[in-house]
């Protein structure tokens, strides 16, 4: 039912007024036609509607629905239907007992596809091996992608299938071709010789992911890395009315795997869809030592600085033709070379034109050189919390000492006074519940200090990824004409630990339609 009058709880309205985070207490918030339509005392609203379904509260939170601004919607999908999840395991033996077990349910010649191991996680601290995959998968092409997506393993059918020899040489990319190891855009030559995933494919996977993500309050989310068959399945997905909740895309540019580039998509605005935004990977990932960096990375040999994915005067063209035809910009970018290069072709894309507001996806180094310029320029900041949970190990083992406290410090980000959207980067990580990725962003900084307060942390989670989409008119607050997208918490939020997600509407409705 989308006619409702909530009451009865700790309402709660996340704002950021004259550089100050807060929390606004709302004794009631009345919702019609799957929009707010007034908010303030119980006694005034009863009068606005006095047939109108009651729903108190039972003392429970009521907040805007969680906006996760940078997840990978389908990916997470594939993982709770068919991909083989490896994340969590404990050591290689563990891994390969599992792509055993899952060849031997697959027909000769049948590709075998998982992800998630994490190399710093393993008892072994090594990656594994094109003979051990060959071993235990001599029928199958074996393509095992690494939780951060940016690393991945093959065995000798792949990399056959895949036409990769030890000569194959990738732009943005490296390959280690005795290990059977593939970095960034080498991982393009694999897909391509796995083939598309069908329409339906990707249909099953968006809707699984989007249900998961629905089910963790999560109302409004960002799928930063969408290429033509993937927007299709979204736009067909739409027009039946099957989205569980809205979507925002980054449409990709330039695909993994060669020089080829995607034109500037269609646009599109529905309530439930919206790609007005193209993507850009400015270099790899910090929790396996490949976002490029100037100082070279801890425990590695040959010393490593990893990998810079675009010449600077093709990004800049690149983007600069989405510039202009007023898309607006998010790009991957982690280690300091990266935002460097960025930041500089963000500045002469302003110089050149007035524009939408870009993005920095992760901006998991930025030094004050880079809080500063982000802030001149008014890019937004979309980094992930959850990152310090789960990925503490890696950073621990690869991250130079001296930039090891400004490693996602989030607290340094809002300080700057930049608008910061938080985000989970799901299936990176395995835990993307924000609740997880509060506690996170409270209580588990990489250094002491580096700690946000609970009021920063909700307005990220709600109306920094509404901003981030370019569409605050519309969600990420409980404010009269958006759309009555909210999260029902259990528990204190005082102590963390104790909420949990009791319902979640959208539009004012708890299933999906």
């Amino acid at each position: 039912m989308s006619h409702l009058l909530l009451y009865g709880g700790a309402i709660l309205n996340p704002y950021l007024r004259n550089g100050v985070y807060g929390l606004e207490p709302l004794e009631a918030l009345l919702v019609r036609n799957g929009r707010i339509a007034a908010t303030g005392r119980l006694a005034d609203l009863e009068n606005l509607a006095p047939s109108v379904q009651k729903v108190h509260l039972e003392g429970r939170i009521l907040l805007p629905g969680f906006n996760d601004a940078h997840v990978h919607i389908w990916k997470v999908g594939q993982l709770r239907t068919t991909l083989l999840d490896l994340r969590g395991v404990q050591s290689l033996g563990e891994m390969y007992q599992k792509v055993e077990e899952r060849a031997k349910a697959l027909k000769p010649g049948e590709w075998l596809w998982g992800r998630g191991w994490n190399e710093a996680l393993l008892a072994e601290k090594a990656m594994p091996s094109k003979a051990a995959l060959d071993k235990l998968a001599p029928q199958n092409p074996v393509l095992l992608t690494r939780t951060c997506a940016h690393i991945h393993a093959v065995n000798s059918r792949a990399m056959q299938l895949a036409g990769i020899t030890p000569e194959t040489h990738v732009p943005g990319g490296e390959i280690n071709y005795e290990q059977g190891i593939l970095y960034e855009t080498a991982y393009g030559l694999v897909f391509k010789a796995m083939g598309e995933p069908t329409q339906a494919q990707y249909e099953q996977w968006v809707k699984a992911g989007c249900e998961y993500l629905r089910s963790l309050g999560i109302t409004s989310a960002t799928d930063p890395a969408v290429d033509p068959p993937l927007y299709a399945a979204y736009r067909a997905l739409d027009a039946r009315g099957e989205l569980p909740i809205r979507v925002n895309l980054l449409y990709i540019r330039r695909p993994d795997g060669g020089t080829e580039t995607f034109p500037l998509p269609e646009k599109h605005l529905s309530d439930k869809l919206r790609c007005d935004s193209v993507k850009f990977f400015a270099d790899g990932g910090l929790s396996g030592a490949t976002a490029a960096i100037s100082r070279p990375y801890k425990t590695l040999e040959p010393p490593n600085y990893g990998i810079l994915r675009f010449e600077e005067e093709e990004l800049y063209t690149l983007a600069l033709e989405a510039h202009q035809a007023g898309f607006r910009i998010g790009t991957h970018a982690i280690g300091d070379r990266a935002l460097d290069q960025v930041l500089r072709v963000y500045e002469r894309l302003y110089q050149t034109a007035p524009g939408p507001r870009h993005r920095l996806e992760h901006f998991g180094l930025a030094g004050p050189e880079h809080l500063a310029k982000a802030r001149q320029l008014g890019i937004i900041a979309v980094p992930q919390p959850v990152f310090l949970h789960e990925l503490r190990t890696n950073y621990q083992r690869y991250v130079p000492e001296e930039w090891f406290c400004r490693c996602f410090n989030l607290r340094a980000m809002l300080e700057a006074g930049l608008t910061v959207a938080f985000s989970s980067d799901g299936p990176v990580v395995r835990q993307i519940d924000p609740l997880i990725g509060l506690r996170a962003a409270l209580q588990e900084p990489l250094c002491a200090g580096n700690e946000v307060r609970l009021e920063q942390a909700l307005w990220a989670y709600t109306l920094g990824g509404a901003v981030a989409q370019g569409d605050e008119g519309n969600r990420g607050s409980l404010e009269p004409g958006k759309w009555a997208d909210l999260v029902i918490l259990e528990g204190d939020l005082r102590e963390i630990e104790s909420l949990s997600v009791r319902q979640t509407l959208v539009g004012g409705r708890e299933k999906a339609g």
